[in-house]
């Protein structure tokens, strides 16, 4: 069963778009943004199963310098 999720990130000052490029060549990340508010970089990803997402999440995600900060929301349903 696929599992789908949001996840947020802070990032260091001025790397935004450095991690988002290097974060879109992931085949997990299904869209990838800069945006306004509390968090600086937001993707949404896709994985087989939640040992997939936990695989991307810690040995994939984690891995990317200038991230400082994650939130992952899992998606429940999706409307559109």
């Amino acid at each position: 069963m696929t599992v789908k999720a949001y996840i947020m990130m802070n990032a260091k000052s001025g790397t935004e778009d450095e991690i988002c490029k290097e974060l879109a060549e992931y085949k997990e990340v299904e869209g990838v943004a800069t945006i306004y508010g509390q968090y600086d970089v937001i993707i949404k990803v896709a994985a087989d199963d939640m040992h997939g997402l936990d695989d991307f999440i810690l040995n994939k995600l984690r891995g990317i310098p200038n991230i400082i900060l994650t939130a992952t929301m899992i998606i429940n349903k999706e409307f559109r």
